[in-house]
C-alpha cells in the first residue's frame, strides 16, 4: 500500500497527506498536489533539512513531515525557519507559541536548548521602555526608575561603584607612609569615574552606538573569557525583554582581563610609593578599572576565576612635561628683569 507522508512547500504553510510506495512515486504525487514543477525538484526533511534520496528513503517513518523545494530554494530546518521569522517579524506571539509546542515534543538536547532560548528571549515586551507599558518588568525595583534604560544605567553604575569601593578599601592594607598618597591618587581616579557618570551608558540601549555594549533593542552578547577573542558558545541575552532576563543578566560579569585584585591595585600601590604621579597614570588606572579597555562582558559560564597571569604596567611619569610645568611656574626671564628693576 505504501507509507503516509505529510508534505508542504515553501509557497504555503498548508500540509497535505500523501501515500507513496517509493521516492519516485512520492515526488510525482507531491509535485502534483503542491502544483510545483517536477524538474529539478528536491525533497528534504522538514525537521532539519536533510535531503531525501533513494538510499535513505526506506528509513523514513510514517507521518514523516517533508518539504518540497523548487530549483534554487533552500531549507535548513524548522528551527532556522522560525528563528528567521522571529528576527524579522514584529509580532512574535504566534511564533513563540509554535516554539513552545515544538519544545514539548523535542527530545534532542541541543535542539531543546535552542528552543528554550527562543522562548525565553523572545517572550516579553522588548520594545516597551516606560514603567507604565511593562509593569511586570519593574516588579521589585524602586519607584524612582521610570524607564528600563534608567534602571539598566544604574545597574551598570552600581557595578562600577562596587569596584571603586574595593579599590578604596584597600587603603587599610597599605603602609601608613603610603596610605595618604594612595588615597589621594584613588580620589583622582574617582573624579574621572564621576565625570563619566560611572559609565552607566554601557548597559543603556538609548546611549550612543559607540558607548553601549548592546544593540538599540537591548541585546547583549558574551565577549568570551579573558583569554579568548570571542564567546565560542554564542551566549546572548536581552534583559530589556522580561523580568526573568533582567535578573539573569545580573549574573553576567564585567570581568577585568588584567585582574583588579591581583594586578591593578598592587600596581597602584607601587606607583604612588616609588614616584610622583601625573594625569597619564591616573587615566591609565581609571581605564583599566572602569572602562572597556580592560573590561569584558561575559556569561557566568565563560567567567574563568583562575589567575589570569597578566601584568599591569602603568606608563612612567612624563618628566619632560613635569619639567616644563616647573619652569612655567616661575616668571619668564624678561619678567624677572622687569621685576628686579622695579624693586630698585
Amino acid at each position: 500500500m505504501g507509507t503516509i507522508f505529510k508534505v508542504r512547500s515553501l509557497k504555503t504553510d498548508r500540509t497535505y497527506g500523501i501515500v507513496a510506495r517509493d521516492l519516485e512515486d512520492l515526488m510525482t504525487k507531491g509535485c502534483q498536489k503542491l502544483q510545483i514543477p517536477r524538474q529539478r525538484c528536491r525533497l528534504c526533511l522538514y525537521k532539519d533539512g536533510t535531503e531525501v534520496h533513494a538510499d535513505n528513503f526506506s528509513c523514513l517513518e510514517d507521518n514523516c513531515k517533508l518539504i518540497f523545494l523548487e530549483q534554487g530554494q533552500q531549507w535548513n530546518g524548522e528551527i532556522c525557519y522560525y528563528l528567521n521569522k522571529i528576527f524579522h517579524d514584529q509580532n512574535n506571539e504566534e511564533l513563540i507559541m509554535i516554539a513552545r509546542q515544538m519544545l514539548s515534543d523535542e527530545t534532542e538536547p541541543r535542539r531543546k536548548m535552542l528552543l528554550q532560548y527562543i522562548v525565553q528571549n523572545t517572550a516579553g515586551n522588548i520594545t516597551a521602555e516606560n514603567r507604565k507599558d511593562d509593569q511586570e518588568w519593574f516588579e521589585g525595583l524602586e519607584s524612582r526608575f521610570k524607564t528600563k534604560s534608567d534602571y539598566m544605567r544604574f545597574s551598570c553604575g552600581r557595578r562600577m561603584r562596587n569596584y571603586l569601593t574595593e579599590v578604596k578599601s584597600h587603603a587599610e592594607n597599605v603602609d601608613k607612609k603610603v596610605k595618604e598618597k594612595y588615597c589621594a591618587f584613588v580620589a583622582r581616579i574617582e573624579k574621572l569615574l564621576r565625570q563619566s557618570k560611572f559609565n552607566g551608558c554601557y548597559f543603556d540601549r538609548t546611549a550612543n552606538d559607540n558607548s553601549r555594549l548592546c544593540t538599540d533593542e537591548g541585546w547583549f552578547t558574551c565577549q568570551g573569557a579573558f583569554d579568548q577573542q570571542e564567546c565560542s558558545s554564542f551566549h546572548s541575552i536581552n534583559p530589556y525583554g522580561n523580568k526573568e532576563n533582567r535578573i539573569v543578566f545580573s549574573t553576567w560579569n564585567l570581568d577585568h582581563r588584567i585582574e583588579k585584585k591581583r594586578a591593578i591595585i598592587p600596581a597602584i600601590v607601587n606607583t604612588v610609593k616609588n614616584q610622583d604621579t601625573d594625569d597619564n597614570q591616573v587615566e591609565f588606572f581609571y581605564s583599566h578599572l572602569f572602562t572597556l579597555a580592560n573590561l569584558k562582558l561575559v556569561h557566568i559560564a565563560c567567567h574563568k576565576k583562575t589567575e589570569h597571569n597578566l601584568t599591569c604596567d602603568p606608563p612612567p611619569i612624563n618628566k619632560i612635561k613635569k619639567r616644563k610645568m616647573k619652569m612655567s611656574s616661575a616668571p619668564p626671564r624678561s619678567a624677572r628683569k622687569y621685576f628686579s628693576h622695579s624693586a630698585m
